[in-house]
């Protein structure tokens, strides 16, 4: 799991219209975690499913990437692709932040119909980027493939409500008692795999789902 550190990744930095246009021109909940918060990005059942998947990770997270290569196929395929959980993504940015911030913008703005297969395509890029590629590059090369032009994504980054949107939601999971990531919660209950370096088992996330799905 990765850990974040809030005060050393400065959110002000990470988190001001200043930090995301720097990041453009780089080389150039206090409630349940399961509750529906603003600006949740969902697939899979509707709201209100007897089961919620809900995971806090970041796109520049290794461990949240490498959940992503070893589980996020058998987990949609059993899970979502049959409706039967609601699996909600949440943002959090880790370092660099700004990569992170200015990701899951372009991800929004290239509509929820893309939104995940942005999200995943930056996390497999994480690699590209810690051998040298230059992350601003990597992002636009994302946003172009899900359709966006440079203009936009320029927009998009450089959004103030957007900006404040991403704030607020990173104090949601502040509220909600995450402290790393990737974290899941299975209907409000946290689920671990004591040891692992790619976050939850498949074994261990199917177990908690099962469970909830057995239940009258």
């Amino acid at each position: 799991m990765t850990r974040i550190n809030y005060a050393a990744m400065s959110r002000r930095a990470a988190m001001t219209g200043a930090a995301l246009a720097t990041m453009a021109a780089l080389g150039a909940c206090g409630g349940k975690a399961g509750a529906s918060a603003e600006g949740d990005m969902a697939m899979g059942a509707a709201e209100g499913a007897k089961v919620t998947v809900v995971e806090y990770a970041s796109v520049t997270c290794h461990v949240c990437a490498a959940w992503q290569n070893e589980n996020w196929a058998a987990f949609k395929a059993a899970y979502v692709d049959t409706n039967k959980v609601r699996y909600v993504f949440r943002e959090i940015p880790t370092p660099p932040a700004p990569v992170a911030v200015a990701g899951f913008a372009i991800a929004r703005c290239a509509g929820a119909d893309k939104y995940f297969d942005v999200v995943h395509s930056i996390m497999s890029s994480q690699q590209e980027m810690q051998s040298g590629a230059n992350a601003r590059d990597v992002l636009f090369r994302v946003g172009n493939g899900a359709g966006l032009s440079n203009s936009q994504i320029e927009a998009c980054i450089t959004d103030e409500a957007a900006l404040k949107a991403a704030d607020e939601r990173h104090k949601a999971a502040t509220k909600a008692g995450v402290t790393g990531t990737p974290t899941f919660f299975v209907n409000d209950v946290k689920v671990e795999t004591l040891g692992s370096a790619s976050g939850p088992s498949m074994a261990d996330l199917s177990r908690a789902i099962e469970a909830e799905l057995a239940k009258g």
